[in-house]
């Protein structure tokens, strides 16, 4: 059997400030094709050269990834400040019917950091513009110096609901996770179960109650290190059997 396709939603930069362009991060796609078995694909999302419908034809999952620039808020009914950050309005426009077009379908979904966030706004969530200003609450972000592996380190636990998918995929309730995030959950949206929190009682981990599909999405970033990290790996690998077996179903329909 072929490996599945899966398409990693990329996010629009400039190269020396003039070249625009569209990249995920490396880790993405060997996690993808390292962990999940799968043929990893960026996805320039500008509506202007895709759609939703050519996509969901041509990938077998899609994995949302992280990205700088954040979920305009007027997708979640509220006004754009200062705090919110930067925006990427094509990606808004292919991300989140994206997704509620997946968890219609049943085509498997795996959301990391903005990808999480993303997830909430396409079914009916909001989001805090920044966790650190909330009493209580940690500061999540990516620290600003240090290497690679000084800014992807364990930072905090991360405790799962008894019983629920990430416990049972897991093994174990409580598990230790990086975080390098600013934005994070408000309000769940009708269908998302927080399935996870951190100490702050910040939400963490997520899937779309009575979906058909797949659906566990993550704050952190799972894809540092996914092959040798024993919470990382067996995320990417239900994403890739999920794929799989979508893959297999298209085929079978096909014939």
């Amino acid at each position: 059997m072929r490996r599945p396709v899966i398409g990693i939603i990329g996010n629009s930069h400039l190269i020396n400030d003039q070249y625009i362009v569209h990249g995920a991060g490396q880790m993405n796609a060997q996690a993808l094709s390292d962990v999940a078995g799968a043929i990893p694909i960026i996805i320039p999302t500008d509506p202007a050269v895709v759609s939703v419908a050519e996509l969901m034809v041509t990938c077998d999952g899609f994995l949302f990834t992280g990205g700088r620039p954040n979920v305009h808020p007027e997708e979640y009914g509220e006004a754009a400040t200062e705090a919110h950050g930067a925006f990427d309005r094509d990606r808004d426009r292919i991300a989140l019917p994206l997704i509620r077009a997946c968890v219609a379908q049943g085509q498997p979904i795996f959301g990391i950091c903005r990808g999480f966030q993303e997830v909430n706004v396409a079914m009916g969530g909001t989001l805090y513009p920044e966790i650190r200003d909330l009493p209580g609450r940690d500061n999540h972000r990516m620290p600003p110096d240090g290497t690679m592996e000084e800014k992807f380190q364990l930072r905090h636990e991360v405790t799962f609901a008894e019983g629920g998918p990430f416990h049972r995929l897991m093994g174990t309730r409580a598990v230790m996770t990086n975080t390098l995030h600013g934005q994070g959950i408000k309000d769940p949206g009708p269908r998302i179960v927080i399935d996870g929190h951190a100490p702050d009682s910040t939400p963490e981990a997520i899937y779309v109650a009575d979906a058909p599909g797949f659906t566990l999405s993550v704050q952190w970033h799972p894809e540092w290190n996914a092959l040798g990290d024993p919470v990382s790996r067996p995320l990417f690998e239900a994403f890739g059997d999920a794929c799989r077996a979508w893959a297999a179903g298209a085929l079978r329909k096909a014939g």
